[in-house]
């Protein structure tokens, strides 16, 4: 069910990110251990660097390679990534994704015209989908709902103790409270039957 739902998420997301660009967007769905081919592509060849990006913000660098060949190369894909190609049509292999592969990639290429710096997205962007088949959810969510039942009867039965104990508190006021009721005594009757007695 939440491979639907992130399916189905994913995909919402990268349509709008592709009508919102010229380049072409795809999504793929691996799992744990594989690897992908992220192809960067882009028409003119005066661009002066590639830098493959990731989140949706472009917020972390996985790669950047200026175009004498030089490469920088994230610490977390260090070992896992290769680079193949010239400038600017370049292959990018990422071996044993991880889980942490998960998110939109970016390729965008940087040339400076007239001393200003100008970056471009080029073909190749993707939104790469890693899929865990090791992570049970239905654990959680079942002591989850055991958790939420517990406390929610802990709860009831607080509730219904101290009504009890307001309601015998208030009877219990409510009796003491009242004064004993002497009964009227006739003090004529009584002086009448002292007088038959004697």
């Amino acid at each position: 069910m939440l491979s639907v739902r992130l399916r189905c998420i994913t995909s919402f997301c990268l349509f709008f990110t592709a009508l919102n660009g010229k380049e072409t967007s795809h999504v793929e769905f691996k799992d744990v251990g594989e690897q992908i081919t992220i192809q960067c592509r882009y028409t003119e060849s005066d661009q002066t660097s590639l830098t493959l990006k990731k989140g949706l913000d472009e917020e972390s660098e996985v790669l950047h390679r200026v175009n004498n060949g030089k490469s920088t190369i994230a610490t977390q894909f260090e070992n896992r990534l290769e680079v193949n190609g010239e400038m600017p049509n370049t292959d990018i292999l990422i071996k044993n994704l991880t889980s942490e592969d998960t998110g939109p990639y970016w390729c965008v290429y940087k040339r400076v015209i007239s001393g200003k710096p100008e970056e471009k997205k080029g073909k190749g962007s993707m939104l790469l989908v890693v899929r865990d088949s090791t992570q049970p959810c239905e654990i959680t969510n079942k002591s989850l709902i055991l958790g939420s039942v517990v406390i929610s009867g802990a709860v009831l039965l607080l509730i219904i103790l101290a009504f009890f104990m307001w309601y015998i508190f208030k009877n219990k006021n409510s009796h003491t409270s009242k004064k004993p009721r002497h009964a009227t005594t006739n003090d004529v009757y009584e002086d009448m039957r002292g007088t038959l007695r004697n």
